[in-house]
């Protein structure tokens, strides 16, 4: 007659207890010798019978099971056990009672659970050391691989991997493979490795001269050192162990682009500091700037097919509540897909039907700004997201979303969420009171005339009907070090950065079909958006010049007057002509810019250890390249639309197809009436322009209320940011 599962288990129960009372019996003896003897006769017959349970694989995996999962219900050890069937269930039961009676595993009677025994884990502990030391002794090769296991050695998994992963002929893999497999016999190493088997077919391959298939069966990864290196300075890592992780995947990304995806002179351009690829751990994975209509995507809802573990769809939203909620959510996940910036457009109209309740709008939008300011770090600093405002609208809502923005700005002492005021259709006076304020306290704003971003970039597809914009931006180019190798021969410079820029650009063309490939397989979701939201949108590629009036005043020679700002106008002229050409070659829409990004540093020290620093490459501030062009706020009054800055400035805007970056510097202790004045005289000169004040921060508790240049007037920490 067949036991059930619950049968089997109370019989074992009651079997255990049985066990229990006998082995006290065996033990309450009055004799001291009789004590002696009987203990020494147990302890030999409970080795054996420990030796005994070893001998099962069954029960061994019991332990294994029990060692790596913590305690189990009966029916759950069975299952993993592998005991699936009920025909199994007998043999389960047996296997668990030898365990139970030997004390490998102990059942916790109120719980109902089976854990494994101190005991358990030694002899657990044994047979794998045993298992280890049979493999050595028996004379055969074994190999750990990187799937967690251990193998045989086996040729034939060299010449498969040659074939598949290296694409070798089938002859030549075999002549490979043979001479790796004597090299292994011959060194006898203990301790063979996939990585190590890997290492040696690669040594073999470049002594036969071929280092194309070497390079393409090389393993990606870290140096021990490194490994050890990066634990070991964790001041230099965010966001705990996932940034740790996430450091070392992106060091993982970046080599597998510069090894195996880039074509070797654009490679070897970035490498020597010709041109700079920002962010290479992502760059074929996600767009750089972003430009999105946030109210389709809130009123339509979004499936995130999974994508996201805590979140698997964004329902449509109507309701106040849920819009502001909504908005959070879609801030902080398209934060995780692009690596610069977020241009959220639309926040207008999709509050416009909620005018009747502005305070309510106000509070619940400043605590949705709160919540969703923790973005995605892929560089040194965070996405950015920004919040575009097109003036001439709906006075209230802007006034409110402004309202709650400076809100949030008096809360977060680095705001992660900036604003851009497009003035193109309305008057700045509206809101220069209160985004004086707002810069007063380390708010981050943008003025601009139509789409751009914060950096300055614009979104040259406006006109286009679709929801999505995408600029992929990341390709600066070292215009000093090309003036520098021309020998003051300005055609010549010209020349060279037609010749830079036209592989730059085929590569950008291949990063951008890769990301759609990528995007539409959900690597993306949000763009993605079913696929058919990334279909809908327009993609640029965008060229940033760094170093351009260092090249043309510090190494061409040339003066900083009308003439030598001819050629500078000269060089844009040329790199705007080349990507128009090389553009409709390539089927996109290509545009040249000059805005801030990490490559004006790089550059500038890369050359300063080439060339040395006293060399005709000096930047004009020692530590960086000229990116765009600064604006001082404290002379600003005296400027009018011809003065020569100003006229020098609006003449690059217009020259500059991707942008110009343009900075107005504010004083420490500017107050925000002069910050007011101060951007209502720039908007009447320029086209667009980003004021920039430091505020000091107190590193300890965020106060940021007054200026103070030591210690912070609160707390008192020394700590300033």
């Amino acid at each position: 007659m067949k036991m059930s599962d619950e049968e089997l288990e109370l019989d074992l129960e009651g079997d255990l207890d049985v066990e229990d009372d006998d082995l006290d019996a065996d033990l309450d003896d009055d004799s001291d010798s009789s004590k002696r003897g009987g203990i020494l006769q147990s302890t030999s017959k409970r080795v054996r019978m420990i030796f005994s349970v070893m001998a099962s694989p069954n029960r061994i995996d019991i332990l294994r099971i029990l060692n790596s999962k913590g305690p189990l219900t009966y029916s759950e050890l069975k299952s993993l056990a592998g005991f699936k069937s009920k025909k199994e269930s007998g043999k389960f039961a047996y296997h668990l009672r030898k365990l139970l009676r030997q004390s490998l595993v102990a059942l916790n009677k109120s719980e109902r659970r089976y854990t494994i025994t101190n005991l358990g884990k030694l002899v657990l502990s044994l047979a794998r050391q045993i298992e280890e030391r049979s493999i050595i002794e028996s004379g055969k090769m074994y190999v750990r691989t990187s799937h967690e296991s251990i193998e045989e050695f086996n040729s034939h998994k060299i010449i498969q991997s040659l074939v598949r992963e290296g694409s070798l002929p089938l002859e030549l893999a075999q002549k490979i493979t043979e001479e790796v497999e004597n090299r292994i016999y011959k060194y006898q190493t203990t301790y063979l490795t996939g990585s190590l088997i890997r290492e040696m077919v690669n040594s073999v391959l470049l002594e036969h001269g071929h280092e194309e298939y070497r390079n393409k069966l090389a393993r990606l990864g870290l140096p021990v050192y490194d490994v050890q290196e990066m634990i070991t300075n964790l001041d230099n890592v965010d966001n705990g162990a996932e940034g740790l992780l996430f450091k070392t995947g992106q060091r993982v990304f970046a080599e597998h682009l510069l090894t195996n995806i880039l074509p070797k002179d654009v490679a070897d351009s970035h490498l020597s500091g010709d041109l700079h690829i920002a962010n290479p751990g992502v760059w074929s994975m996600i767009p750089d700037t972003v430009f999105v209509n946030v109210k389709e995507l809130i009123e339509d809802g979004i499936d995130l097919g999974g994508k996201y573990l805590d979140v698997s769809r964004i329902p449509a939203s109507k309701q106040l509540d849920e819009i502001t909620s909504a908005l959070s959510v879609v801030i902080s996940l398209l934060s995780k897909e692009a690596s610069q910036e977020i241009v959220l457009d639309g926040l207008v109209q999709l509050f416009s039907k909620h005018s009747k309740s502005l305070p309510e709008l106000e509070q619940k939008l400043t605590a949705a700004f709160a919540t969703a300011s923790t973005t995605s770090k892929y560089n040194k600093s965070s996405t950015n997201v920004s919040i575009r405002l097109q003036l001439g609208s709906d006075t209230k809502i802007i006034n409110s979303i402004i309202n709650a923005y400076q809100n949030y700005a008096k809360i977060t002492p680095i705001p992660k969420i900036g604003l851009i005021i497009d003035n193109e259709k309305g008057k700045i006076t509206d809101v220069s009171e209160a985004v004086s304020e707002i810069i007063s306290i380390g708010g981050k704003v943008m003025f601009a005339k139509g789409q751009t971003s914060s950096y300055g970039v614009t979104n040259g597809s406006t006109k286009s009907s679709g929801p999505l914009s995408i600029m992929l931006q990341s390709v600066s180019i070292n215009l000093p070090r090309l003036a520098f190798e021309s020998n003051k021969d300005e055609t010549y410079f010209r020349a060279r950065l037609a010749l830079l820029m036209k592989p730059a650009l085929s590569s950008m063309a291949l990063r951008k079909k890769d990301i759609s490939d990528l995007t539409r397989r959900g690597l993306n979701p949000i763009l993605a958006k079913n696929t058919q939201y990334m279909q809908r949108s327009t993609v640029s590629l965008v060229i940033n010049l760094v170093g351009l009036k260092e090249a043309v005043f510090n190494i061409l020679g040339f003066k900083d007057n009308k003439e030598g700002h001819e050629i500078l106008h000269k060089v844009i002229e040329t790199a705007v002509d080349v990507g128009a050409k090389k553009g409709k070659e390539l089927g996109d829409p290509v545009a040249i810019c000059m805005t801030e990004t990490e490559s004006s540093t790089r550059f500038a020290t890369l050359d300063g250890e080439k060339y040395g620093k006293n060399s005709s490459l000096n930047s004009m501030d020692g530590d960086s390249y000229s990116e765009g062009i600064e604006i001082s706020a404290s002379e600003i009054s005296d400027y009018t639309n011809k003065s020569e800055p100003i006229s020098e400035c609006n003449k690059l805007s217009k020259l500059l197809n991707g942008g110009l970056f343009v900075t107005l510097k504010i004083a420490k202790d500017a107050k925000p009436a002069e910050i007011k004045k101060a951007i209502e005289k720039a908007s009447e000169l320029t086209t667009s322009f980003k004021p920039v004040q430091e505020i000091a921060i107190c590193g300890e508790c965020g106060f940021k209320d007054e200026p103070f240049d030591d210690k912070c007037p609160k707390c008192k920490s020394p700590y300033v940011v």
